[in-house]
């Protein structure tokens, strides 16, 4: 039965990437358009929240539940962050947040082929062993900033391993936060990881669909602070994300 299961769980694993291959290739000529002028991101951010995420998420079988703990005003601009674990995650953040936002990604991921084409023009790219790479990324988020468009960033900065709970944020999401005096915004994802973790390997075959939960909270003002109230921000932020995540039932 074990090896059942372990058996079935690959299969599964195999879909999802034939999933997202699949719906990119359906895409791929609307992005490449959208992707002409960088005025036009609105239409690949809409395509990622309307198709392309949804797509995925139902096809695994995961059934989004979205749920908005405090009024957000989507006309103003915000910085959100979220914690990461999971492969589903930024699908879930494409169909949580509803104003065209950009997300920060890894840069090992432009390799593959055909995504990265997209992925390298719309998402701000950041090689995490390069202080080049994340100084560059600082003033591309200012820009896009400028431009009315959100930010997304996984603050942890990094996949942690299994049995991490929530790893020490990077101050990068809060340095554009203050300079730009516009608030943080959690997201808790409480689900993502027992439901479709990174961690697939031979000692840690989990997950199941079934439904998965996105929590938008109330923002965290920045207006009049500097970056001496840096670190008690990203302190307070991240005990917040801590114990609503403990509260949430994520483990």
């Amino acid at each position: 039965m074990h090896y059942i299961r372990i058996f079935l769980l690959a299969l599964w694993n195999v879909w999802f990437y034939v999933l997202a291959l699949v719906s990119l290739v359906l895409c791929f000529p609307f992005l490449l358009v959208c992707l002409l002028r960088e005025q036009w991101y609105r239409g690949i951010y809409f395509l990622g929240r309307y198709f392309w995420s949804p797509f995925i998420l139902f096809g695994m079988g995961f059934i989004p539940i979205i749920r908005h703990k405090a009024t957000i005003d989507y006309s103003k601009q915000y910085v959100f962050v979220a914690n990461h674990l999971s492969m589903i995650d930024i699908m879930m953040l494409f169909v949580t947040i509803r104003k065209p936002s950009m997300f920060i990604g890894k840069a090992e991921l432009k390799r593959l082929p055909l995504f990265a084409t997209i992925y390298k023009r719309a998402a701000i790219l950041v090689d995490r062993d390069s202080a080049s790479s994340r100084k560059s990324v600082y003033f591309q988020a200012k820009r896009k900033l400028g431009l009315g468009i959100n930010i997304v960033l996984y603050p942890e900065g990094l996949v942690p391993a299994p049995d991490v709970f929530l790893a020490p944020f990077k101050k990068g999401a809060f340095s554009l936060a203050i300079d730009h005096q516009i608030p943080i915004v959690p997201i808790t994802l409480p689900d993502c990881k027992k439901r479709f973790p990174f961690q697939f390997s031979y000692k840690y075959w989990v997950g199941t669909p079934g439904t998965v939960r996105a929590h938008v909270h109330k923002p965290f003002e920045t207006v009049g602070l500097t970056k001496a109230d840096l670190p008690a921000l990203m302190e307070k932020v991240y005990a917040f994300m801590e114990n609503t995540l403990r509260s949430e039932g994520y483990n």
